[in-house]
């Protein structure tokens, strides 16, 4: 069988462009980071796979956000008898791989690992710039002014964990609420 594992980080982000056209007998989507240990569909896709099937990944970040996780994954599913294609890197990794093969598998995904952390350190900085410049204001609050009143009293006699139930929200806005 060939089998399609595809991956983003959101709810709200699309699919379509990975593995977009390929003939696959079944595909597992997982909509969670890649960073997440907890990915259903990953796991589902793990327990369905067999000796001499095939996963095909639009690129090795979708399957693993670091190094480690990506030699792990590939070389267990290897051992197994399971084919894996990259359609990015137009890489395929198979139980026969050379020390070539495992090379390439290393140094892409150190590669692809290196691509996150760039993204995440220009992010960090664009954050920073544009929070100095006070464009960036961070999240807008859940709770208007008077949620707020009510949240600070019902705070003096109730468990932060009951307010924020209350007011659905996790138990960490409470406190910074009641820091403001």
């Amino acid at each position: 069988m060939r089998v399609g594992y595809i991956r983003v980080s959101s709810f709200d982000q699309n699919t379509d462009r990975q593995l977009d056209k390929m003939a696959l007998d079944k595909v597992f989507t997982d909509k969670v980071s890649g960073k997440s240990k907890d990915r259903p569909e990953l796991k589902a896709m793990l327990e369905f796979v067999r000796e001499g099937d095939e996963i095909v990944v639009h690129s090795m970040d979708r399957l693993a956000r670091n190094l480690d996780d990506l030699r792990s994954l590939v070389k267990s599913l290897t051992q197994r008898g399971v084919k894996i294609e990259f359609v990015k890197e137009n890489l395929i990794f198979t139980a026969e791989n050379s020390p070539m093969s495992n090379l390439l598998l290393s140094v892409m995904g150190a590669f692809a690992e290196f691509e996150r952390d760039l993204i995440r350190e220009r992010q960090r900085e664009g954050i920073a710039l544009a929070k100095h410049r006070g464009v960036y204001k961070g999240r807008k609050k859940s709770l208007n002014e008077e949620q707020i009143v009510e949240l600070r009293l019902m705070a003096v006699t109730e468990k932060k964990t009951v307010v924020a139930k209350a007011f659905g929200i996790c138990r960490h806005s409470v406190y910074e609420y009641l820091k403001d």
